[in-house]
């Protein structure tokens, strides 16, 4: 390896050890999430998620280089970079409320597979045949999953299978715009951006529907967690609240670090872990035990991006470079 290539391969490993340790803090977000979607609206756990995160971002943006750093030349592509993965939040865990903890986030992660076809228009990365095949396997495993027989709430319209793919394509929209966007942000003032468009979004929803007017007579669970009225926490969830508002602050950062320093092509396949992981706590908190189509489904759909981490050579090879810092 040449002196000029250490750096950029160290960058990309930096990057690697950020999204295992954001995949770990994202795990344990999405269990708080479920566990308090029974009593609170989806967008008041947001709002206060986001005043939490928000301090530990402006903690690292002050460790950066401070507030001139939040100046930008692509305002638009910071706003469209962040209404994305306030979407995906809103449509993912409005399925976390009623899938599977394990079936939800299986759904998800054909998320690095529109990375590695977004790659191509937004960062010119070039993507043959067998990673075009690796997708569309990764789509067969994605129809698999929803086959699967899943006891619905009453009410429950089969759309929510829906909402995780719709919310896997928002969070590659992000990412690859992270990659874009690098160059030029730091880590910290990405993460504010997210955290202040998380803010104004769920207070927004609060003015329209935070008395819960809209949730009356809603029978789909999914809804109801949008769309019910605020209540304030009780005592015993506040730390719950505080939880996910500092586990927002760190994966935010990590997160735009990560993709940073990386190629997405190369650091989203390791984002599987939290399949696993959202077993793991499907199994122990909630009593999920996933089926056999859930298992075959996750097994295509994590086989087809570990195929595209290795068609990339792990980051060594030139084309695994695309996004990374010019």
């Amino acid at each position: 390896m040449t002196d000029a290539a250490r750096p950029a391969h160290s960058a990309v490993r930096t990057g690697l050890a950020l999204v295992l340790f954001a995949v770990l803090a994202i795990s344990v977000n999405d269990m708080v999430v479920k566990l308090l979607s029974g009593g609170y609206p989806l967008h008041q756990l947001v709002f206060l998620r986001s005043v939490v995160g928000l301090c530990f971002a402006l903690v690292f943006l002050r460790l950066e280089g401070g507030f001139p750093l939040l100046r930008t030349r692509r305002p638009l592509l910071h706003a469209l970079r962040a209404l994305a993965i306030v979407v995906a939040n809103m449509t993912y865990f409005a399925a976390v409320s009623v899938l599977p903890l394990g079936l939800a986030t299986g759904l998800f992660f054909v998320a690095p597979l529109f990375i590695t076809l977004l790659s191509v228009p937004v960062l010119g990365a070039t993507v043959g045949p067998r990673r075009l095949f690796a997708v569309l396997l990764g789509l067969l495993g994605v129809a698999v999953m929803v086959s699967a027989d899943v006891a619905l709430p009453t009410g429950t319209s089969p759309v929510v299978f829906a909402l995780p793919v719709a919310a896997a394509f928002c969070y590659a929209v992000m990412q690859v715009l992270t990659s874009k966007l690098g160059a030029e942000s730091r880590a910290s003032a990405m993460s504010i951006y997210i955290h202040v468009t998380f803010l104004f979004v769920s207070a927004a929803m609060f003015l329209v529907a935070g008395d819960g007017r809209f949730a009356e007579g809603v029978a789909d669970e999914s809804l109801v967690f949008l769309l019910r009225a605020w209540t304030w926490p009780a005592a015993e969830d506040a730390w719950l609240f505080l939880v996910i508002g500092g586990l927002a602050g760190v994966i935010g950062y990590a997160l735009s670090q990560a993709y940073r320093l990386g190629p997405p092509a190369v650091l989203a396949p390791f984002e599987y872990v939290a399949l696993p992981m959202a077993m793991f706590w499907g199994w122990q908190v909630f009593g999920e035990v996933p089926g056999p189509r859930v298992w075959i489904g996750s097994a295509l759909i994590v086989g087809a991006g570990v195929y595209v981490f290795l068609r990339e050579g792990g980051g060594d090879r030139p084309a695994a470079r695309v996004g990374t810092r010019r």
